[in-house]
């Protein structure tokens, strides 16, 4: 079985019934749970839960029977670091990029395929990674 890390992306556009990319959302998310356990760690969590109003109505979104939550590995913390340096040394200048590496290296670190609708960074990055991207 082959476990995916899934985006907030992802998540928030399965939430948000105007998004365009809602269906893809769906197709995915019912594709990877067939393969294994859909997982996600506190960052992934914090950004989905921007969109609710309250944890109630967050954790009932995202049960652990539907997907497993993680807590970041430590190795994870010191390979998103050193991805972020190299990021900001090739002239990185988005303001908040840091928990998208930490995403990625949590992916890499352990073993995840990684479920998202941002593929180039995590396949720059860490080219370990398996990415499913639209």
């Amino acid at each position: 079985m082959s476990s995916t890390l899934v985006d907030s992306n992802v998540l928030i556009d399965l939430f948000d019934e105007t998004s365009e990319w809602r269906d893809w959302a769906d197709a995915m998310l019912t594709r990877a749970a067939t393969r294994g356990p859909l997982v996600i760690n506190p960052i992934i969590f914090a950004e989905v839960c921007a969109g609710f109003d309250a944890l109630e109505d967050a954790e009932a979104a995202l049960p652990p029977s539907y997907v497993r939550r993680e807590a970041l590995p430590w190795e994870a913390a010191f390979l998103a670091g050193r991805a972020f340096v190299r990021y900001r040394r090739a002239g990185g200048q988005r303001p908040a990029p840091l928990p998208d590496f930490y995403i990625g290296a949590h992916a890499a670190v352990a073993g995840h395929t990684l479920l998202t609708r941002d593929a180039v960074r995590y396949r720059y990055y860490f080219p370990t990674v398996r990415v499913v991207a639209p």
